[in-house]
């Protein structure tokens, strides 16, 4: 069986190349025959398609997305500096 680092290493390398995802900052964790993925992203869509790619890269493991969603607001009005 590989080692728990290289299959992260891969998942990690996966999420980064994909064509679908393009994800750096999202963390993999291997715990046994358990893919955990955590972090923060935009869109649902976004974070159902990092888990779609992270099941491809690892299928033989069983897949826990807890990537947050986070809602990306306009920021508001310009702080004044006196």
């Amino acid at each position: 069986m590989e080692a728990p680092q290289y299959v992260a290493a891969r998942v990690q390398q996966a999420l980064a190349e994909d064509g679908r995802t393009h994800e750096l900052g999202i963390r993999v964790d291997i715990r046994g025959d358990q893919l955990f993925l955590r972090g923060q992203v935009s869109e649902a869509a976004q974070r159902e398609r990092l888990g779609q790619v992270a099941h491809e890269a690892a299928p033989e493991l069983h897949l826990h997305n807890e990537i947050n969603v986070v809602e990306a607001t306009e920021p508001g009005e310009d702080e004044r500096l006196d």
